[in-house]
Formats: structure tokens, C-alpha cells, sequence
């Protein structure tokens, strides 16, 4: 059986067609599987996975790069403490 697209894969047929989920994921792109008509996971290649989780610079890093420093926001912290409902 093909996919429901492209990209969509029931669990059913991604299980019995895994080989032909993986090529697709090499040559097309990102490939959904669906559980019970909803999306439940995305199969991608080794090398889309290395490419959007490959992290620059820091949390410190991406900061100090923000425009905010320079933009004239002003933050006020508010005194009243948390309302805590039990």
C-alpha cells in the first residue's frame, strides 16, 4: 500500500512498508507517521537530523546577540507575590 501522501504514513502501512519509509525519508524529506488518524512521529534522514540539530553558540550566546538590549523595552518585575490555589 502507498502512503495516505507523500509525507503521511499510517502505522499499519509504515510498519509493513518500513524500507520504502526510510528511502523516502532519504530522497523526499521528512516522513509522518500517524497513529489513530494523528500524527505520532517524523522520520528523517541522518543527515536532515545532524543539519537541524546542530546547535551555534550558546544559550549566552544567543542573548547577547539579541536586539533587545538596545530597543528601549522596559521590564518591571511585579511586587505581589504568586497567587497559589490548593
Amino acid at each position: 500500500m502507498t502512503p495516505i501522501t507523500s509525507e503521511s504514513w499510517s502505522l499499519a502501512d509504515a510498519t509493513a512498508h518500513l524500507g520504502e519509509v526510510v528511502d523516502q525519508a532519504i530522497r523526499v524529506g521528512p516522513q509522518v507517521i500517524t497513529r489513530d488518524g494523528a500524527s505520532a512521529v517524523v522520520i528523517v534522514s541522518t543527515e536532515e537530523w545532524e543539519r537541524k540539530s546542530i546547535r551555534s553558540g550558546t544559550l549566552a550566546d544567543f542573548f547577547a546577540a539579541s536586539p533587545l538590549p538596545g530597543a528601549g523595552l522596559v521590564l518591571e518585575r511585579s511586587e505581589l507575590a504568586p497567587a497559589i490555589e490548593l
